[in-house]
């Protein structure tokens, strides 16, 4: 009688280890994506670029000649990581330097320095307008750490015309009667606007009066009648940053306006509504942030997620009521 219950306990224990067995299977399959990768799967992931007709299409309607404020000590901490970033979505891209180089630098007659900002900008055009003024229809200047998403600023420039004497940028308001826009942030001006800069150095109707770049342009746009465009999107949302997203995205309880927003021409937002879905650039990029942001621009990607913001629909919207 014992051993009929041996056996009998023991043909159970099979019993249940096959039918556990069975089970973690089971468990173990549904768990495990069907995208998993097999052995078969070897190769380094590519980040491949689908559905970008309408960007490519636009980059040869919009062209966009970019230079770049650099300076020799800064090519290999920052300027190499725009050169493999943003950089090569500009139609041009020049790196403006105090000295020439093979990295290649345009080498412009200054010295280096802050105090130096505003010549190497002055230089910086009259470089462009000699050189490259038929070879681009818009002309962005960014600083070599800040970070630009260049079919976002192709877009918004899509629906002005370059022979109109327009720049764009984030707009503040002191120091200039019609405002300025920030350095930091990156402008970008039409051709007309570019000609009447460089006209205005020619002339003597504008003038090396200040060392804050960003201000001295300013001015001298306008003297020349060059108008400042409105670069928010269709829901008023800034798309042209002086400072780093977390300054922006965080939402805050009221209290007094922070330093960093003293100078908004516009009123400021911070938290989810500050920044458009088409932001166009946001400034003191490091090189990890840089290549950060390279990633979440163009290759992150919500799996099922419908992309919600149509900005031509709301525009047609807007200027029907």
């Amino acid at each position: 009688m014992r051993s009929f219950k041996r056996h009998i306990l023991f043909l159970s224990g099979i019993v249940v280890s096959v039918l556990l067995s069975k089970t973690c299977l089971l468990v173990l399959r549904t768990l495990t994506p069907s995208f998993a990768m097999t052995d078969s799967y070897t190769s380094t992931v590519r980040h491949g670029v689908k559905n970008r007709t309408a960007a490519l299409d636009l980059s040869q309607k919009v062209r966009v000649l970019c230079w770049v404020m650099t300076q020799p000590q800064h090519l290999k901490s920052r300027t190499q990581h725009i050169r493999a970033t943003w950089g090569r979505r500009c139609n041009i891209v020049l790196y403006m330097s105090s000295e020439a180089s093979d990295f290649p630098t345009v080498g412009l007659n200054v010295s280096e320095g802050r105090n130096q900002l505003y010549w190497k900008t002055i230089r910086a055009f009259q470089h462009i307008h000699m050189h490259h003024l038929d070879d681009a229809d818009w002309f962005l200047k960014a600083d070599d750490d800040t970070f630009v998403v260049l079919e976002n600023l192709r877009y918004g420039l899509s629906k002005h015309n370059t022979e109109e004497p327009l720049y764009f940028g984030r707009r503040f308001k002191p120091f200039v009667a019609q405002g300025y826009m920030s350095g930091g942030a990156g402008y970008v001006l039409s051709k007309e606007a570019l000609r009447r800069f460089v006209k205005g150095f020619a002339d003597g109707l504008c003038s090396h009066d200040t060392n804050i770049e960003d201000i001295g342009l300013g001015k001298c746009m306008e003297t020349m009648k060059v108008q400042l465009g409105d670069s928010r999107d269709v829901l008023g949302r800034q798309t042209f940053h002086p400072y780093p997203p977390h300054y922006y995205l965080t939402r805050q309880l009221p209290r007094p306006r922070p330093w960093y927003l003293l100078y908004e021409h516009y009123h400021p937002v911070e938290g989810p509504g500050c920044c458009s879905d088409l932001a166009i650039s946001f400034h003191y990029i490091d090189a990890v942030q840089m290549h950060t942001l390279e990633y979440y621009t163009y290759h992150l990607h919500p799996y099922g997620y419908k992309y919600r913001f149509n900005p031509d629909e709301r525009s047609d919207n807007r200027n029907n009521n």
